[in-house]
């Protein structure tokens, strides 16, 4: 019963467009709802897939999958990195995603990868949360040194499709930044986030089943 509360009470709290973060410093877990919202288009020309990740998405180097090793998404996405050396996702954050992954509510994109004459590894991936028509992105990783150069743009570009064919029509990146400002990720002020995070909440999007993108002409055509 302690984990259905703790369940319920985090998503509860997604649906009025909060999200948590631990601060490594101070050892707090809070809960944030900026004033400008980063959210990325699903449909071009608003979505954008620079021309050389299309062309790794088309080679098909990776394998995707979904779900099938989320505990190892979540934790690789919490090492830190030179440009993130406290990360904001601790022991708290996972052990909670964990469960909501459980529960059927949080979710990981992942890219595999099989060396020649070697065992695949999974070498990129992002998580989140999905309710309803919505996605609220949380974070992503690649290994390039284990040979998953671009992995986490790839499972984006994948999550993007995925998103389209089963009707979901919000992707939530929380804040904006640089990186996903080549996609096309842009700023809404909180109202206007909110609107379109009612509107999406009211849809019944299923997350399965999972197909993965075959091209990124995907990405241009109409939603079934």
């Amino acid at each position: 019963m302690a984990e259905f509360g703790l369940i319920e009470g985090v998503l509860a709290m997604y649906r009025l467009g909060w999200f948590p973060m631990a601060d490594a410093a101070t050892g707090d877990l809070d809960w944030f709802r900026p004033r400008r919202r980063g959210v990325l288009p699903l449909v071009a020309p608003g979505f954008q897939v620079p021309r050389s990740l299309r062309q790794k998405v088309r080679a098909g180097r990776f394998e995707i999958r979904t779900d099938t090793a989320f505990r190892d998404v979540i934790t690789a996405c919490s090492k830190p990195r030179p440009a993130e050396p406290h990360s904001w996702i601790d022991a708290r954050i996972i052990e909670t995603y964990c469960l909501l992954h459980d529960a059927g509510h949080a979710h990981s994109v992942e890219a595999w990868y099989t060396p020649v004459a070697g065992e695949e590894r999974l070498v990129g991936g992002l998580y989140g949360i999905h309710l309803g028509g919505v996605f609220f992105g949380e974070s992503m990783f690649c290994l390039p040194d284990q040979g998953g150069t671009d992995a986490s743009k790839v499972c984006l570009v994948h999550l993007v499709h995925h998103m389209r064919r089963r009707g979901m029509t919000l992707l939530d990146t929380q804040l904006w930044n640089r990186h996903l400002a080549q996609f096309g990720c842009r700023e809404l002020p909180h109202g206007g986030f909110i609107k379109l995070l009612d509107a999406a909440l009211r849809i019944h999007a299923d997350w399965l089943p999972f197909e993965a993108a075959k091209t990124t002409d995907d990405m241009r055509r109409p939603a079934p």
